[in-house]
C-alpha cells in the first residue's frame, strides 16, 4: 500500500494581497474501504502559513476533508525559493471512530507508528500585487517566479505593472500582452509612472514599444534630467518645456514645485518661460514660494526680465488673490522673506503716497523701480496727474526717457491722460517731444488743420499734441508761479515744443 489518501491537488496557488488573508482549499479523500485514517497537514514555514479550522482531521472510509491554507496577513508576500510546501501525513486508526483535534495530535506524537507521506504541494503567490513586489525585486527569484505570476495576471494588470518592471521583465510582460499606452485609474499613463517610479529601463523600452506620452512634468518633478534627455531624444522639435497638463502647468511649473534645480535649469535654458502662469494664475515663482525652496525661486527670478514678485493669482470666489511672497507666509518659511518681499515702494508711494513718501523712496535709489508692465514710478504719477510726486522723482533722479513694455514714456502717459501740467513739467525738465513719443491724440484736432495745410492725420507727435493741449487748457488752465515760476512760462514752453514738433 503505497498511500492511505488521495490529495486532489498537485500544487497550491495563493493570489496574494497585502494585509489580508490569502487562502486556497486542500481536498483530502481516503481511499481505505475498511477503516478510518488520521490526516495532518504541516508547512515548512509554520510561521508564515497556518490552516482553517485545523491541520488535523480524522477520515471515515473513503470519506473526504477539506482543509484550508492560510496565508497570514504580511504586507510583502513572503517569497521563497525552493517554494514552500504543504506536507500530507496519515496514519491507519482502527481503534479511533471519533477523535477530537487534541486526541488526534497526541495520536500522531506517538513512537513508532508507521506514518504514510502522502503529499507535498509546493505553494505559489500569484496576482497582481505579488507581480508588483516581484519586479522591485532585481534578484534571482525574479527570474524564476515571474513566468507563473505573469500567466495569472490579466492584461490591465499586465499593463500596471509596467512602471515596475526593468530589463528582461518589461520584456516578458510586453512579450505577454501588456499595453506600452495603457492608463491607470487616475488616468496617468504607465510610461509617466515608469518615469516616477525612476525607471530608465522601462521608460526606454516602452518608448521603443510605441508609448506616445511624453511625461516631461513628471521627469521635471523628479529631477531626471537623464529622463527628460531620453524621451527629447524621441520627441523631435517638439517645444516640451511649453506643454501644459491638466492644470495649466508646464515643466518650469513641476520642477519650481519640487526644487529640482537641474531640471529647473534644463528647463529655463531649453526656453521655458518663467512668467507663464497656470490656471489657477501661479507663476513657477508661486510654487517655489509654496514649496519653500530659495534656490528654485533666485533661479527663477534671475531668469525674469520684470519683477515676478508682484504677479497675482487668480482664485476661486471669495479668496483673496496672492503674490509668491503670501504663499511663503501662508507656510511657514521664513528663510524666503528676504527675497520674496516685493520692492515698488516708490511706485505705490506714486500712485497712492504722499510727496515726502516719494522723495524718500526716490532718494533711497529706488526711482527705477518697474512693475510687471515696465512702468516705473514716473509712468504712474504723469499718467494720474499728481505734479507734485512728478517733481520729487525728477529731483531724486528718474529717468525722464524710460519706455515700458508698449513703448510709453512717461509724458506719452501724461499727454494721453489729458494732464497738460505734468506733460510741461516733464519737458521744461528734458523730456523729449519727439516723433518717439508718437500718440493719438484727442485734442489735435484744433491744431492738425493749421499744422498739415487743411488735412487731419491720425497720430501726431507728442510735440503736437502737448501743443494742441495748451491752445485747449491754457485760456482755462492756471498755473502756479511756484510749480513754473512765471506765467509767460507756458507760452515760452509753446514755443520750444513746436520747435521740437519734428525732432527724431
Amino acid at each position: 500500500m503505497d498511500r492511505l489518501v488521495k490529495v486532489e491537488a498537485t500544487e497550491l496557488e495563493l493570489n496574494f494581497r497585502p494585509l489580508e488573508r490569502c487562502s486556497a482549499a486542500i481536498k483530502v479523500t481516503s481511499l481505505i474501504h475498511t477503516m478510518p485514517v488520521a490526516v495532518k497537514l504541516t508547512t515548512t514555514r509554520p510561521t508564515v502559513y497556518s490552516f482553517s479550522p485545523d491541520f488535523v482531521a480524522l477520515l471515515q472510509p473513503l470519506s473526504s476533508a477539506v482543509f484550508t491554507l492560510v496565508l497570514l496577513p504580511t504586507a510583502s508576500p513572503p517569497f521563497a525559493a525552493p517554494p514552500d510546501f504543504v506536507l500530507v501525513s496519515t496514519l491507519l486508526a482502527p481503534a479511533l471512530r471519533r477523535a477530537n483535534s487534541a486526541s488526534l495530535r497526541r495520536f500522531f506524537s506517538q513512537p513508532a507508528l508507521p506514518i504514510f507521506r502522502d503529499g507535498s504541494l509546493p505553494v505559489h503567490l500569484i496576482g497582481p500585487h505579488a507581480l508588483r513586489s516581484l519586479l522591485l525585486d532585481s534578484g534571482f527569484l525574479q527570474d524564476m517566479l515571474l513566468p507563473r505570476i505573469i500567466k495569472s495576471c490579466s492584461l490591465p494588470e499586465l499593463s500596471a505593472a509596467l512602471p515596475f518592471a526593468n530589463g528582461n521583465a518589461i520584456s516578458a510582460l510586453l512579450d505577454a500582452g501588456a499595453d506600452p499606452n495603457a492608463v491607470d485609474e487616475g488616468g496617468k499613463s504607465v510610461i509617466s509612472l515608469a518615469v516616477s517610479a525612476g525607471s530608465a529601463d522601462a521608460v526606454e523600452a516602452l518608448l521603443e514599444a510605441g508609448a506616445s506620452d511624453r511625461p516631461f512634468h513628471e521627469a521635471a518633478g523628479e529631477n531626471r534630467t537623464d529622463l527628460m534627455a531620453v524621451l527629447l531624444a524621441w520627441s523631435g522639435s517638439d517645444p516640451w518645456f511649453d506643454r501644459v497638463d491638466a492644470y495649466g502647468r508646464t515643466p518650469v511649473h513641476c520642477a519650481a514645485e519640487r526644487g529640482a534645480l537641474d531640471a529647473l535649469h534644463l528647463s529655463l535654458t531649453s526656453g521655458g518661460d518663467p512668467h507663464r502662469t497656470d490656471s489657477s494664475g501661479r507663476t513657477p515663482l508661486h510654487y517655489s514660494a509654496a514649496g519653500g525652496h530659495f534656490n528654485a525661486a533666485e533661479l527663477i527670478m534671475n531668469s525674469s526680465d520684470f519683477d515676478l514678485r508682484r504677479t497675482l493669482t487668480r482664485e476661486g470666489k471669495g479668496r483673496r488673490k496672492r503674490t509668491p511672497f503670501d504663499l511663503a507666509v501662508e507656510k511657514g518659511h521664513a528663510h524666503l522673506y528676504d527675497l520674496l518681499r516685493p520692492g515698488g515702494e516708490v511706485i505705490r508711494a506714486a500712485r497712492c503716497g504722499s510727496p515726502e513718501d516719494t522723495a524718500a523712496a526716490a532718494a533711497a535709489g529706488k526711482a527705477a523701480e518697474r512693475d510687471q508692465n515696465g512702468w516705473t514710478a514716473l509712468h504712474v504719477a504723469a499718467l494720474k496727474g499728481r505734479a507734485e510726486i512728478v517733481r520729487e522723482l525728477i529731483n531724486g533722479g528718474a529717468e525722464l526717457e524710460a519706455v515700458d513694455d508698449s513703448g510709453y514714456t512717461p509724458l506719452r502717459c501724461a499727454v494721453e491722460a489729458g494732464h497738460t501740467e505734468v506733460a510741461l513739467l516733464l519737458v521744461r525738465n528734458g523730456a523729449r517731444a519727439g516723433l518717439k513719443g508718437l500718440v493719438k491724440s484727442k485734442y489735435a484736432a484744433a491744431t492738425a488743420s493749421s499744422i498739415c495745410g487743411g488735412h487731419k492725420p491720425v497720430w501726431e507727435s507728442c510735440a503736437a499734441a502737448v501743443s494742441s493741449a495748451i491752445l485747449k487748457y491754457e485760456n482755462h488752465f492756471s498755473f502756479k508761479k511756484q510749480s513754473f515760476g512765471s506765467d509767460n512760462f507756458v507760452h515760452e514752453l509753446k514755443g520750444r515744443i513746436f520747435d521740437l514738433k519734428f525732432d527724431n
